[in-house]
């Protein structure tokens, strides 16, 4: 007799498989997300809901998310009594010239020096360019000495002036070596076209090269503005006059020996962080305008 073997039958191939599993990465992805964003976002909650609490709710060992019976008895005593004596507004007002003047001269000298690194050839670019890097890893703390030094030798101590140029020699290497990408990215042929047709140097850097790394160089300005904002070992040991405070050094006043005023510092915390959500939304536009022109020009 002869027996005869059944072939084994084949399970078709289906592609399920590998969406479950796209499903479940897309899943895991998003899940970790939110779990980031959460982490970022709660001590700035936190911040907030404390500005409105009242201080039974504040020194409460029990966990209270919102505040029950919100009160602005914070606000209106930052706003009416001030901090150490001078009113919230001028700390406020020290703090955007500190972090604007930062940001307008930062920008003019990292564009033009992103441009000639990435745009000229000369002897020693290499090593300018590590040396930006270099100049990333060392700790500011370290620097504190030295430029105290250079600062009261040039007569900027106790200025506003003396801060700024601070802020901009901390925050330039970054703002450097992320232009030089954008700069790099424009195609060169672009410029060489509006040389033939007649356009001047300035005017290919000002109409053809700008709008293109406009992005850039918002994106740098966010960064110089909110480092300079946020600074506190330089505004306090550049600066001796309480009258001259940025904000993060106005907020130490809030500390004393016995007590901490909690409800003082998160209110005037809150309202810290209000010019920065607002320069934030302001160039975030110009950088969607600024990726539009260039895709135009492109």
């Amino acid at each position: 007799m002869t027996t005869t073997h059944e072939a084994p039958r084949l399970r078709p191939v289906t592609s399920r498989t590998p969406k479950k599993r796209k499903r479940r990465g897309r899943f895991a992805l998003n899940t970790a997300a939110v779990a980031v964003f959460l982490f970022a976002v709660f001590p700035v909650y936190w911040m907030v809901s404390t500005a409105f609490k009242s201080r039974e709710q504040i020194f409460t060992t029990d966990f209270i998310p919102f505040p029950t019976d919100p009160t602005l008895e914070h606000v209106q005593r930052v706003f009416t009594e001030g901090i150490a004596g001078h009113s919230i507004w001028r700390y406020l007002l020290n703090s955007s010239i500190v972090a604007l003047g930062t940001v307008l001269i930062g920008a003019v000298f990292a564009l033009l020096a992103a441009t000639a690194v990435a745009r000229f050839r000369f002897r020693g670019r290499t090593s300018f360019l590590i040396l930006l890097l270099i100049v990333q890893m060392v700790p500011g703390e370290a620097l504190l000495i030295p430029l105290f030094l250079m600062v009261r030798r040039a007569g900027l101590y106790d200025q506003l002036l003396g801060l700024v140029v601070v802020n901009v020699a901390m925050t330039l290497p970054f703002a450097i070596w992320m232009l030089r990408t954008f700069v790099a990215a424009v195609p060169k042929e672009l410029e060489e076209a509006a040389w033939i047709d007649g356009a001047s140097r300035f005017s290919t850097f000002w109409r053809v090269l700008f709008p293109l790394v406009a992005p850039g160089l918002v994106a740098t300005s966010i960064f110089s503005f909110i480092t300079a904002w946020n600074e506190f070992v330089f505004a306090l040991t550049l600066i001796g006059d309480q009258g001259s405070y940025t904000m993060p050094v106005a907020l130490r006043f809030f500390v004393s020996q016995r007590s901490v005023d909690w409800g003082g510092i998160m209110a005037a915390s809150t309202l810290m962080t209000i010019p920065v959500i607002v320069f934030f939304l302001l160039v975030q536009r110009r950088m969607v305008s600024g990726l539009v022109a260039g895709a135009v020009k492109g």
